[in-house]
């Protein structure tokens, strides 16, 4: 349980951390999705395969990518803790992916 608690303080000191790239992400998602709920009528549903395909592939990248990034490596992650971190962060970087790519989606499923 002092693994868990341990992440999960770290991961709050990071969103505080990078609390400016967080409030932009934000205000790029809700711009997105206010011009595209004024855009009348989209796909939404017919196009979230799309955005779930994106998101896996952020998340499949994310889980390779990571442990090099911080200077790790994939047999370096010995404990489940490592893993379900690995997991979180990697399906976080994947459900931001999604989000934004949407009403990319919609959008470009209306126009075709």
């Amino acid at each position: 349980m002092y693994e868990i608690w341990l992440a999960a303080n770290i991961l709050w000191e990071l969103a505080l951390t990078y609390w400016p790239l967080l409030a932009i992400y934000g205000a790029v998602l809700a711009v997105l999705l206010l011009v595209a709920l004024r855009a009348r009528p989209l796909p939404w549903r017919r196009r979230l395969p799309v955005a779930l395909i994106v998101g896996v592939l952020v998340c499949v990248v994310c889980m390779l990518s990571v442990p090099g990034l911080i200077g790790a490596q994939l047999s370096d992650l010995a404990y489940w803790v490592d893993w379900a971190n690995l997991f979180a962060v990697s399906a976080g970087f994947g459900a931001a992916a999604a989000l934004l790519a949407w009403p990319l989606a919609a959008w470009q499923g209306r126009r075709a």
